[in-house]
């Protein structure tokens, strides 16, 4: 299933997709046959790369039944910090120091706005999970390191703090510091608590009503923008109390996750006011409408937004001839 979806994650940024580390793949097609393409060698350039075809095609063009991994081995030091920006140009600014400062051992960098961060802390009252900093800011930045050593890891991650907490020691024209304040993990608990205000906010703003998900990429710059432009839209339309948005994401991947919560139910008006105008407005930002997730059953109407014709024209082309009676996950990806 995975493989199928090419599936994404929080550590693309250190690993890359799940497509880059499938070395070889096993098949069934849809008339019954095997296709064994499986290898565990890095280096095969003998014909055309065969795994490709059934990696992220949702099932549609085979059924994978073995696979073979690139498996990386596990760090042995982890350090996980959160931060408080005032801007999403601070988020950027946040991302950049680390990129320079942390290099190697930066596996992960996520933000999430005070918006997605509420609905987890509302939902997990009484849990242990707590905001970890003293004073709310608009957005947060989570920054985790992985290494082989832990006090070289520790002291590089020191490093980007004092340098980001220094008022122009960023090295851009800003003279104001990129985090306004931090935490660092000071072991497994406290980590898994901070990981939780991250990776709960899909379920949070599930249980606290009707949610429409939305997974893009964009370019860095114009992530948020994104969802400014929802709120927005669905505040001039009288939505901005009962149909509350959130933006979240993978900044290592540009990678948004945008979440609008109905609090009274599914609402047609709502979601008319959504699609097909956020798949629109990603196209014409160059992104694509979908960054991890697929295409499934619900964009398959979309897909020419982010496929050419020709690309969508060959994908039908495979497909027919892979599938001549559409048995294989029928109506998902295309029409």
């Amino acid at each position: 299933g995975n493989a199928s979806t090419n599936a994404g994650g929080l550590r693309y940024l250190r690993y890359g997709s799940l497509r880059g580390n499938i070395l070889g793949v096993e098949a069934v097609l849809a008339d019954g046959s095997v296709v064994d393409s499986l290898s565990t060698l890095r280096k095969d350039n003998t014909g055309y790369g065969l795994p490709q075809l059934f990696i992220g095609s949702e099932g549609t063009l085979g059924v994978i039944t073995r696979l073979t991994l690139l498996v990386p081995a596990r760090p042995k030091a982890v350090n996980l910090a959160f931060f408080g920006v005032r801007s999403y140009e601070d988020v950027q600014r946040t991302f950049v120091l680390a990129r320079k400062k942390l290099g190697e051992v930066l596996s992960a960098v996520e933000f999430a706005d005070r918006a997605a961060i509420d609905f987890v802390l509302q939902r997990e009252a009484g849990t242990g999970v707590r905001d970890p900093l003293e004073k709310t800011y608009p957005f947060y930045v989570l920054i985790e390191t992985s290494g082989s050593d832990e006090d070289h890891d520790t002291e590089k991650l020191h490093r980007f703090l004092e340098a980001a907490m220094q008022p122009g020691a960023a090295g851009d024209a800003v003279e104001t510091a990129v985090v306004q304040d931090g935490i660092v993990a000071a072991d497994r608990s406290q980590a898994k608590a901070i990981w939780r205000l991250r990776e709960g906010i899909s379920d949070a703003m599930t249980v606290a009503g009707y949610v429409y998900k939305y997974d893009v990429s964009l370019p860095l710059p114009r992530m948020y923008e994104l969802v400014e432009a929802t709120r927005a839209r669905l505040d001039a339309e009288g939505f901005s109390d009962v149909a509350p948005a959130a933006g979240y994401g993978h900044l290592g991947d540009a990678n948004l996750h945008l979440n609008v919560t109905s609090l009274k139910g599914r609402d047609d008006r709502l979601l008319s006011l959504l699609e097909p105008w956020l798949f629109e407005w990603v196209a014409e930002a160059k992104g694509s409408i979908s960054a991890e997730h697929g295409i499934g059953q619900c964009k398959p109407d979309y897909l020419h937004l982010s496929k050419a014709s020709s690309a969508v024209s060959l994908m039908k082309l495979l497909k027919q001839t892979m599938d001549p009676k559409g048995i294989l996950n029928p109506y998902k990806v295309l029409l």
